[in-house]
């Protein structure tokens, strides 16, 4: 059993001050990556966007992931992208990002879409939502046995998403999440004393 690991997700916002923010978060403790998740805006500006909180990641030595977009994960050659269902096919980001990236793939509650992704390539699997969130709207729950029977299962690590926070994410970690994506309980907040927290129940499982 692998210990459980953050896998912190960017707001929407990431102008700013939130390069700031983000080195306090990773500097509050060990981080495994960073997912840059930004909406509605052109590819040049997020690339802007994303430059500064690359470095940043890449000074603590923390995984930059995109997501949803293969063509600015390979533009600004980030060391992986994060596929909704409708964001392409692993097959698809390997060819274009090379052996070496990092692919995730949202598989909500489905061991049907876990399973096609894992044949596919996959380097992640990410499970969610587990609990009510604000920061999208939810469409599928995920209980946490869903954790237990894809480590009996597969080697490919799993992601538990979806309202995580400090207070609720013991079951997930004892299911058997290899890590936990959170964003709002982190950055809705005091980012510094939220990774700590949760830092407090990972430590203790």
């Amino acid at each position: 059993m692998t210990d459980c690991q953050l896998y912190l997700i960017s707001p929407l916002d990431v102008g700013g001050n939130f390069p700031e923010r983000l080195a306090r978060a990773l500097d509050a403790g060990p981080v495994a990556a960073f997912q840059f998740r930004v909406k509605d805006i052109d590819e040049h500006e997020a690339a802007r966007l994303a430059a500064p909180l690359q470095e940043i990641c890449a000074a603590r030595e923390v995984a930059f992931i995109v997501n949803d977009s293969i063509s600015l994960a390979k533009r600004i050659k980030a060391d992986g992208v994060h596929l909704g269902q409708d964001d392409g096919t692993v097959e698809e980001a390997r060819q274009r990002l090379g052996r070496d990236a990092q692919i995730g793939v949202t598989c909500h509650n489905s061991r049907h879409l876990a399973m096609e992704a894992g044949e596919a390539g996959a380097d992640y699997v990410a499970f969610g939502a587990f609990f009510p969130t604000t920061t999208k709207q939810i469409e599928h729950r995920a209980e946490p046995d869903l954790l237990s029977w894809w480590q009996e299962l597969m080697e490919i690590p799993c992601v538990a998403i979806g309202g995580i926070t400090p207070e609720n994410c013991a079951p997930l970690v004892e299911a058997g999440a290899d890590f936990l994506a959170v964003s709002g309980a982190v950055w809705n907040g005091d980012e510094v004393e939220a990774v700590k927290a949760f830092h407090r129940v990972l430590g203790a499982a």
